[in-house]
């Protein structure tokens, strides 16, 4: 596993991160129980060494099996903050909420010092006018958070984000969603602001598994975040990443996690995986050379996703 600096904080993290919002079963459904331990070891088998969660997040099971499994002193852990699991679920962003949440998640992770604290999908006014901001540089100043940041939902959010000097910044970066990221390039390179890169498999869709009339359970987010016109024609752009197969790029799965990590902006691309399985096809395909991608499909890449309607 190679590994790659995490901006301006000075760590080291494993280049593939593993997410938990896939496994605490609020994504997708239920995860076997017994595997989700599993899951983390084998991550730490193969490398990992940064893991990505939230204190709702299994309704905080997630920080505790990473706060039960993981060594504080070979590991990092990026937690986020800032949602209310009320009925519906609503965002708060108080300092003094946010004072009880992060000392719940260090008692759940069992870290005197979290290495990341992310506000969780804030608005733009929170980050210009609320209180969240200084509370977490008065924590990270008194040590019990190395570094802080921003989860981000759009490209307005990211933005304001880096005026606050965040040190990380998270953002949804595939194939599909890479204008944003490509747009705040050469700002987060002067900045030098550690990029966690999430949804690098765009929720499944890039995988190239799906037939057009695929349809998801309802409990599973995806059943809201396409429409079924909407799906087919996402579906229907995949012969992009067809393209990018050859050679060493075995899968489409390959492919898609191969171009975040080309963009060597990407600090480490976090991987929602449910399964044993999953963690390892990604690892084994990703393979050792550092050339993610041949150059002529670096070339070509741009006029392919034009030609198929797709920003980059």
């Amino acid at each position: 596993m190679r590994t790659r600096r995490f901006g301006r904080l000075g760590l080291m993290v494993s280049e593939l991160s593993l997410g938990t919002w896939g496994l605490s079963g609020d994504a997708y459904g239920p995860v076997y129980e017994q595997e989700l331990e599993r899951i983390v070891e084998l991550a730490l088998e193969l490398g990992v060494t940064l893991f990505e969660t939230a204190d709702v997040y299994g309704g905080g099971a997630m920080e505790k099996l990473l706060g039960d499994t993981l060594d504080p002193r070979t590991t990092q852990v990026v937690t986020k903050l800032g949602t209310v699991r009320d009925e519906p679920a609503r965002k708060c962003f108080d300092a003094a909420y946010l004072k009880d949440a992060l000392a719940r998640s260090r008692d759940r992770l069992k870290r005197e010092t979290i290495d990341v604290v992310l506000l969780h999908n804030p608005g733009v006014e929170t980050l210009r006018e609320g209180d969240a901001i200084p509370f977490l540089r008065e924590e990270q100043h008194a040590g019990r958070i190395v570094g802080w940041g921003v989860s981000a939902g759009s490209a307005e959010v990211a933005k304001a984000a880096l005026d606050q000097s965040a040190d990380v910044l998270e953002l949804a970066y595939n194939l599909f969603a890479a204008k944003t990221l490509h747009e705040l390039t050469d700002r987060i390179a002067q900045t030098d602001t550690a990029v966690l890169a999430r949804s690098v498999l765009a929720h499944g869709l890039l995988v190239g598994h799906w037939s057009p009339n695929k349809t998801f359970f309802p409990h599973d987010h995806r059943s809201r975040r396409w429409t079924p016109e909407a799906l087919k024609y996402r579906i229907s752009q995949l012969q992009v990443v067809r393209q990018m197969v050859g050679g060493e790029v075995l899968t489409m799965r390959a492919a898609a996690l191969r171009f975040v990590l080309s963009n060597q902006i990407v600090s480490s691309a976090v991987l929602g995986v449910r399964s044993q399985t999953q963690l390892r096809q990604l690892v084994r395909e990703l393979g050792e050379r550092e050339d993610y991608l041949p150059d002529e499909v670096l070339v070509a890449l741009p006029e392919w996703l034009r030609q198929a309607s797709v920003e980059l």
